[in-house]
């Protein structure tokens, strides 16, 4: 089927939430010989549940190759070269189900860091996992996502670092590379400007570019600009999720003052502090109620907010990848509130009835969201 013929594509990354049995990484420690061939056999069961699911896409994590660039272990770095045939096997299977592979590499990968040493582990990091997808036989789009990196108080001279990052690169790398705009950091005018630098292709991030667009670009023509750095004949992609909403309860601890005041009948935290319940004077933890933070990513997808956004971008070709914190889950959620709230949208997923019949009732299941960061989706402040 012709790349602009078959459906859009909805993917979602790293961990099944529907199969809690299903195991996406080997968490074993260096001590116990971890291995690519190992993540590829469980990965091999992930590629059958999202076949059984009609889920044509999926991120793979960037750690599925343990320890292969730990400059201390050495006995890890041949491990993607010995797992040659394994990769083969695995990729031939994703491209015989049409599922879209790609990675996304930590936050501790950075082209722009002012430490020369770290691009230079940064860029190990990234050729080796574009290697993976190289042994994988998979085509230009199956890429690694990665963000512009730090600002290092200087943001202009941390966006051109970049460019100097990439220029060290070897082309099979960039043959896999494209840039995300950020939402704390580098907008996405700031990936614009390095892609007219570069020609890096670049994702379009839309929770993003609502928490960090200065310039006050417009979203479609943005949009535009974003899917046509993608070469004719490869499908580009782009990230979308909704902002958490809930109201977020803190765990802190409770000071002797506070428990002495709660004894005499005055404790109710600190000024302005809104508590869940007040202070006794036996507490040793109180629960603060806070409002959300916007750059969160919501456990499911606002059905409403996705199908404005689709009916916004009418006659554009993408897929797109859901980050919702509920992976699969919320996938799963989408679908049949799409066929149910906005079936134009749906119609361009390729959803049908019978297919959102099935995902109500996977659902049913109560499967709970994970509370734990994504490896791949951190946040860059450490290396800082």
């Amino acid at each position: 089927m012709n790349g602009n013929e078959r459906p859009l594509r909805l993917g979602f990354p790293v961990k099944v939430m529907g199969r809690p049995d299903l195991k996406s990484q080997d968490t074993r420690r260096w001590q116990k010989d971890p291995h690519l061939k190992c993540f590829l056999e469980l990965l091999d069961h992930v590629l059958d549940y999202l076949r059984s699911k009609n889920l044509d896409m999926y991120r793979m994590s960037s750690d599925i190759a343990p320890y292969a660039t730990h400059p201390d272990m050495p006995q890890f770095h041949s491990m993607v070269a010995e797992s040659n045939a394994e990769l083969r096997a695995f990729g031939a299977k994703a491209r015989d189900y049409d599922i879209r592979l790609s990675f996304h590499p930590s936050q501790y990968v950075l082209l722009n860091a002012p430490n020369p040493e770290l691009t230079r582990k940064s860029i190990w990091d990234l050729s080796s996992q574009a290697e993976m997808l190289d042994r994988m036989g998979l085509d230009d789009e199956a890429v690694m996502i990665t963000h512009v990196g730090g600002v290092y108080d200087d943001h202009e001279a941390s966006r051109a670092r970049w460019i100097e990052g990439w220029n060290l690169f070897p082309e099979h790398v960039r043959r896999r590379l494209v840039l995300e705009n950020d939402d704390l950091r580098f907008s996405a005018a700031d990936v614009l400007w390095i892609h007219e630098r570069t020609g890096v292709r670049l994702i379009f991030d839309y929770q993003h570019f609502w928490c960090l667009n200065p310039e006050r670009l417009d979203i479609r023509e943005t949009f535009e600009r974003f899917l046509a750095t993608w070469p004719a004949g490869v499908r580009p992609k782009m990230h979308f999720s909704s902002p958490r909403t809930e109201l977020r309860e803190i765990k802190q601890k409770v000071t002797p003052k506070q428990r002495e005041a709660a004894k005499a009948g005055k404790a109710r935290g600190k000024s302005k502090e809104l508590l869940k319940a007040p202070i006794k004077a036996t507490a040793r933890v109180k629960t603060v109620l806070r409002p959300p933070i916007w750059t969160g990513h919501a456990d499911f997808t606002n059905p409403f907010e996705f199908a404005t956004f689709m009916r916004m971008a009418e006659g554009l070709v993408f897929d797109v990848m859901l980050e919702g914190k509920s992976k699969d889950l919320s996938l799963l959620r989408l679908r049949p509130d799409l066929l149910r709230f906005a079936p134009d949208v749906a119609a361009r997923f390729g959803i049908t009835a019978e297919e959102a019949m099935d995902d109500e009732k996977q659902l049913d299941d109560d499967v709970d969201a994970d509370e734990e960061t994504d490896v791949d989706e951190g946040r860059v402040e450490a290396a800082e």
